[in-house]
């Protein structure tokens, strides 16, 4: 077992353990939001030996940290905007995570560019995915671009029309299980000290007579209502930054700009390419990204005007019509929307500047100390977190008055990164791997790094684990217990929707393993028969909900359809 695995688990004793201290202990730091962004800072300011906590109102990750492209990139359409610093950074985070911190959830995507133009088109692409080479630099931890032919592309990408290109360039970026990487990324804080809870919202944060804010908490889990003392909060709430720096007493609250952005699924035999596709549309790029029996496809970029539920954004009617349209464009078996066995829909928390459209907005972060005891951070890439992090713990320094360490979370890897290169062969001599289907031992591994004999010892006590999920071949049993006891998942929808991706991947949506999964839950989380019938009732809800969302015509059609089945934490 990984020896910093027990202390980092977030199952319900633990999360009981966490608020207590919570009330009994102030802390230097207290980050609200538990997305990449709320995560990166958590864990930057443990390992600078601060004493930190992080607060979630909903599940980790719920929001557009689950909901992205599920890439680890540069951005090579921010070269066209000149935004070459960014680009730089973020390649630059791309290799470390790649190489040393998190070489168990990111991995390499080669991606084909279709050119539609002779002559200029090629020199002009070319050049830009040469610059995006060179940026960078001689750590890349990718393979270097290749120009094809229309014969080699067509080689690499049959599925794609004759007449669809002329050429191609291919190149490499990376790729990741958003919502996992998250749940990664704050265990990974928990080992290093951090306390941390899902479910709890913050009512209110005052600024005490003592100096510090006095932050109520209100956990609807419990049913109790606490005080957090703090020396400095981190607002890291996304698309809600404005409402907590207002709960703060800001009189001019940072201005966030939030854009939708939608991603379809098809299955993996719909499209036949070796490699994702970067297309160029009227307003940005289209990628068709493989991922596992699948291939995403997305996304769009468009202003959200549907502010009155930013925590359920929906997928309309006319978003997937958009997204089945560019690809077709190019797809010698045009795709049908009956093909689309998954859809999302998340918002991305752009700083807005007052003007233009969203896919010209740039994705700088930016961190402000807005009022005493307070830092924001806001905008950025889930690419460069660690640097958003370290900025926004930085600026917490100043407001804390005193010197604190530098950032250090460059050579901390994620927890079940270390050994990994060994743990292949160590997970398949595992007494249990007999008990598993082909593959699993692999599919474990590629999901949870060394941690994965953690797993393969629940099914050596407990055979049963090793069933697949009903409804779900491609998970197993186990991995929902898993997802309770040590990663912090405190309803079905958790389970089905981030600590797994059933609910986008399975052809009925998770409606069969909603059963199976809650039955694991509820003697972990003392779920009386009536809590078990309730939650595979609201699971199955939200999935009708999100089904006549995808049918609406217009986004204003498509969140009045789907915000009636709220998440169960903001129901109390």
């Amino acid at each position: 077992m990984n020896a910093a695995e027990p202390a980092s688990r977030l199952g319900p004793a633990a999360r009981a353990a966490a608020l207590d201290r919570l009330s009994a202990e102030p802390v230097d730091l207290l980050v609200v939001g538990g997305g990449v962004t709320g995560a990166g800072v958590a864990l930057d300011a443990a390992t600078r030996g601060l004493s930190v906590a992080l607060v979630e109102k909903r599940d980790f990750g719920a929001g557009t940290s689950s909901r992205s492209s599920k890439l680890i990139h540069g951005g090579l359409r921010y070269l066209e905007q000149r935004d070459f610093r960014l680009v730089r950074e973020a390649l630059a985070e791309r290799a470390l995570l790649l190489t040393r911190l998190a070489p168990h959830l990111v991995r390499t995507i080669p991606f084909l560019f279709p050119l539609r133009h002779h002559g200029w088109e090629r020199a002009y692409i070319g050049a830009g995915i040469g610059l995006y080479d060179a940026l960078a630099g001689r750590h890349r931890a990718v393979p270097r671009h290749r120009h094809l032919s229309r014969t080699g592309a067509l080689e690499l990408a049959p599925g794609l029309r004759d007449d669809a290109l002329v050429g191609a360039i291919r190149y490499h970026d990376a790729g990741t299980d958003d919502a996992r990487f998250v749940v990664a990324l704050l265990r990974t804080a928990v080992a290093h000290g951090a306390r941390v809870v899902s479910g709890v919202h913050v009512d209110r944060l005052p600024l005490g007579p003592d100096g510090l804010r006095h932050v109520a908490l209100r956990d609807p889990v419990g049913q109790r209502e606490r005080t957090v003392r703090a020396r400095v909060v981190v607002n890291a709430t996304g698309v809600w930054s404005s409402e907590l720096e207002r709960a703060a007493g800001v009189p001019e609250p940072v201005s966030v700009r939030a854009s939708k952005g939608v991603h379809i699924l098809v299955p993996a035999d719909r499209i036949d390419s070796a490699a994702a596709l970067i297309l160029r549309t009227e307003r940005s790029v289209l990628l068709v990204i493989p991922w596992g029996a699948h291939w995403i496809i997305g996304t769009t970029d468009t202003d959200y005007r549907g502010h009155d539920d930013r925590d359920h954004p929906a997928a309309s009617r006319a978003d997937i019509s958009y997204l089945l349209d560019h690809v077709n464009r190019v797809l010698r078996v045009p795709l049908r929307i009956e093909d689309v066995v998954g859809t999302y829909a998340g918002l991305r928390p752009l700083v807005d500047p007052g003007a233009g459209d969203t896919t010209e907005l740039s994705r700088e972060h930016l961190v402000r100390r807005p009022a005493p005891g307070l830092v924001t951070i806001v905008g950025g890439k889930y690419t460069t977190y660690r640097i958003m992090a370290r900025d926004a713990v930085d600026a917490a320094g100043l407001e804390l008055g005193e010197p604190i360490a530098a950032s250090r979370t460059e050579t901390v890897p994620l927890l079940g990164a270390e050994g990994l290169p060994t743990a292949r062969s160590r997970a398949r001599a595992h007494p249990a791997a007999g008990r598993l289907a082909p593959g699993m031992v692999d599919h474990l591994l590629d999901r949870y790094g060394t941690l994965a004999v953690t797993l393969l010892d629940a099914i050596a006590d407990r055979a049963e684990l090793a069933a697949p999920i009903p409804g779900a071949a491609g998970y197993l049993l186990v991995e929902a217990w898993y997802a309770t006891t040590a990663e912090g998942a405190l309803h079905v929808d958790d389970v089905l929707t981030r600590r797994t991706r059933i609910s986008i991947e399975a052809a009925d949506r998770g409606h069969a393993a909603a059963d199976p999964v809650a039955r694991i839950m509820a003697p972990l989380l003392a779920w009386s028969p009536a809590e078990v019938a309730a939650e595979i009732s609201h699971y199955r809800a939200r999935l009708a909900a999100e089904t006549l969302a995808a049918q609406a015509p217009d986004d204003a059609m498509a969140e009045a359809a789907r915000s009636p089945v709220r998440d169960l934490r903001l129901l109390n």
